[in-house]
Formats: structure tokens, C-alpha cells, sequence
């Protein structure tokens, strides 16, 4: 394990110092930014998998399970476009032990991608010459839990417990694939777990990780749930195909 995490250390450091020298060679910049579809993540591989973290209320003493696997089922991959995409997965509950009750809330699982460092610096992702993030997701599970889905940015900022957030807005209701929309501009500013009063741009030059939250908690929901994720990308006008489903009031996104 030690020498792989050695080689993917390695990989990223060449990947940057390769990005950079390519990006001098062709003095980027002076023909205007480049519009076209950025991947930032992929899950079609256990490679891809590993790439991120989970985490559950049962870390601090809730009840919930969280799962992130790949999937290579024809039947839930029909209509993704890969063979083998990522399903974050488990059961949602709001129980706690017993010993916890009044002391803590459960009601929470999430993943996110893990942090990328390198031999000169930490890996980030630039995004500022694109408009919205897009997902393409497969919703299934429970019913109930649809609206409790979140999708979580984090910047390279000063305070790494800020989170940006946006709800995720599922139209399809047959467990199909879709492709969701969000403008950066929509995200609203969080810091554990709550609103940050002062609203600040985001730093779109530099995010370091991307995540995706289920909040059953907030809503007082529970049951099995189950998320198919294909890819995660940042794209432009052109590149929308659905209009994008946005927060009406900023104070329920969290």
C-alpha cells in the first residue's frame, strides 16, 4: 500500500510539473481561456474510487452506514455511458447510542475527494473559466431522501472547515442517469455545517476538493439510499443541456 500511495505521489507531482511546462510551452492566456468541458472526476475505475474519502454520524456515535464502491452492474450503468460507475450507498438514521442521545445529531453520510499533494505543492483544480458544475448522477434508494443530497466544494482558503454548497435537484423519478447543473455563482458559503453570514465570491482559481453530502438530519428523513456518480465536471453555456435547477432561498441550503 505504502509504494502505491508512493507511485500516485509521484504520478500527480509529473502530471503538474507536465501541465505547467505544456501550458508555458503554448503560452496559454494569450489566445483567451479555454471554454471546453473540464473533467475534474471520473468513478470508472477501483482507481478512481480511491481517490476519496467517506465518512458517516457513526464516526462520532451515530448509527448510519456509508458505502462507496464501484459498480459494474449492467443494470443500473444502462444509459451512463460507462461501464463501471461509483454508488455511494448505506442506510440513513437519526438514532445515536444511547449514551450520546442529546449530545450529538445523527443523520449524515458524504464522500469527498481526498486531498492531492505533491512534490511541489497540493494539486487544485482552476474552474474560473467555467460557468457551472455538472454531475451526472443515478438517483435511487429511498424516495423520501431525494432532496437531502448536497454537493460540497472546498477551496484552498485559510479556513479549511469552509464548505461550499449547493443542493442537488433530481428530475428523473425511474432511477435513469441525468446530467445536473449548478453555476458556481449559486453556491452559498458554509462553515460546519452552518450559513456564514458574510457571503464571499469564491475562489474558483483553486478547489481542492469535491464532495457530495446526504443531510438526512436537517430534514428528519431516513432509509437506504442509493447514489450513482459517473462524473463530476465544470462546463460552460454551451455545454448545458437542461435548465439549471438553483436554490431559491439560500438559507435552505444547509
Amino acid at each position: 500500500m505504502a509504494s502505491s500511495n508512493w507511485a500516485a505521489y509521484l504520478n500527480r507531482s509529473t502530471k503538474l510539473l507536465r501541465d505547467s511546462s505544456i501550458k508555458i510551452l503554448r503560452m496559454e492566456g494569450t489566445d483567451g481561456p479555454s471554454r471546453a468541458p473540464l473533467t475534474l472526476f471520473r468513478l470508472n475505475s477501483k482507481q478512481d474510487i480511491e481517490h476519496f474519502a467517506t465518512g458517516c454520524d457513526a464516526d462520532i456515535g451515530g448509527t448510519s452506514t456509508v458505502h462507496l464502491e464501484l459498480d459494474e452492474s449492467p443494470e443500473h450503468n444502462k444509459g451512463s455511458g460507462s461501464t463501471a460507475t461509483g454508488r455511494f450507498w448505506g442506510e440513513m438514521r437519526l438514532d445515536v447510542r444511547p449514551e450520546l442521545q442529546g449530545r450529538i445529531r445523527g443523520g449524515y453520510a458524504g464522500f469527498r475527494s481526498k486531498p492531492r499533494p505533491t512534490l511541489f505543492g497540493e494539486m487544485v483544480d482552476d474552474v474560473s473559466n467555467h460557468q457551472f458544475l455538472a454531475l451526472r448522477l443515478r438517483l435511487g434508494g429511498d424516495p423520501r431522501l431525494r432532496n437531502s443530497y448536497f454537493v460540497n466544494l472546498q477551496t484552498d482558503g485559510p479556513i479549511t472547515t469552509d464548505l461550499w454548497q449547493h443542493r442537488l435537484y433530481f428530475q428523473r423519478n425511474d432511477g435513469g442517469w441525468e446530467d445536473i447543473f449548478i453555476p458556481f455563482e449559486n453556491f452559498i458559503l458554509t462553515n460546519t455545517g452552518e450559513l456564514v453570514q458574510h457571503q464571499i465570491t469564491m475562489m474558483r482559481e483553486r478547489i481542492r476538493t469535491v464532495g457530495i453530502s446526504l443531510l438526512g438530519g436537517n430534514s428528519g428523513v431516513w432509509g437506504s439510499y442509493d447514489l450513482g456518480i459517473n462524473s463530476i465536471r465544470a462546463v460552460n453555456e454551451e455545454d448545458v443541456t437542461r435548465p439549471p435547477m438553483i436554490e431559491k432561498d439560500p438559507s435552505c441550503g444547509i
